[in-house]
């Protein structure tokens, strides 16, 4: 799974979870598409699920928790583009 701790970004995720959730309104998601892929996850939201078990929520709105390991799946095609549309901001 890949992460979005990137130096120099400040705001937290907090700003992440606005933006995010202003990509999300209107959208509708198959939820057996999202299984072939690794998606873009807040780096600490990764470690807290490690810890505690709780579910993460990826950049195109998946929401599960992780178990198997991402470098053998291709990146989500919708990750990757929100990612790029909030790190150009």
């Amino acid at each position: 799974m890949a992460t979005l701790d990137e130096p120099g970004q400040g705001g937290g995720t907090d700003v992440l979870d606005r933006e995010l959730e202003k990509l999300l309104e209107d959208r509708q998601l198959d939820d057996g598409d999202h299984e072939r892929f690794s998606h873009y996850v807040p780096k600490d939201k990764i470690l807290e699920s490690a810890l505690t078990g709780k579910p993460v929520r990826a950049l195109c709105g998946k929401k599960w928790t992780p178990g198997r390991d991402p470098e053998k799946f291709p990146i989500c095609p919708d990750c990757k583009k929100i990612y790029e549309t909030l790190r150009d901001k």
